[in-house]
């Protein structure tokens, strides 16, 4: 009896250290593949703040691959003079920051872009349907954008699109 206590004991002053730690963090979320992602509108406040490009370690881990292959893809089809669609990227994040800083569109807005492959998604809050209306149009006019995604919501309510971690 008396080696079982103290055996319990032993355990619980091992174990102890291990219970009073707090509750593990999420893993850390970050731009792996350094994809442009900016804001370009701030007038909606508590407006959730989109995920973007960032993503865990595993996220990156599972991406890597298939983004070597849809990258050179684009130059393999001929759809591309570079090497890599990714490569394009910076001047289209470039165009569209220099575009958005020129314009007062989109005003009642709050707005995200991120530039991936040639795609560009825009993401964020309005104030009203009409404060978003054109944006499609607005970006597809940027040189080498291939294609647009808009995922917008009206207000601060709850979003369609992934948002960052809480800190």
């Amino acid at each position: 009896m008396r080696n079982t206590v103290l055996a319990l004991w032993l355990l619980r002053l091992c174990l102890m250290p291990l219970l009073a730690r707090p509750a593990l963090a999420a893993e850390p979320v970050k731009n792996w593949f350094h994809d442009p992602f900016f804001q370009v509108r701030k007038q909606v406040a508590g407006c959730p703040m989109p995920l973007g490009p960032f993503g865990t370690e595993e996220d990156m881990k599972a991406q890597a691959h298939s983004r070597v292959e849809r990258g050179t893809s684009c130059w393999r089809a001929g759809q591309c003079k570079k090497p890599n669609a990714y490569l394009y990227d910076a001047d289209i994040a470039k165009d569209l920051q220099r575009r958005f800083a020129k314009t007062s569109r989109f005003a009642d807005a709050s707005l995200w872009i991120t530039v991936q492959r040639r795609f560009v998604y825009v993401e964020g809050c309005t104030r009203n349907k009409q404060a978003a209306s054109g944006i499609d149009t607005f970006v597809r006019q940027t040189p080498d954008v291939q294609l647009v995604v808009t995922n917008t919501i009206i207000g601060t309510g709850k979003p369609n699109y992934p948002v960052m971690p809480a800190k």
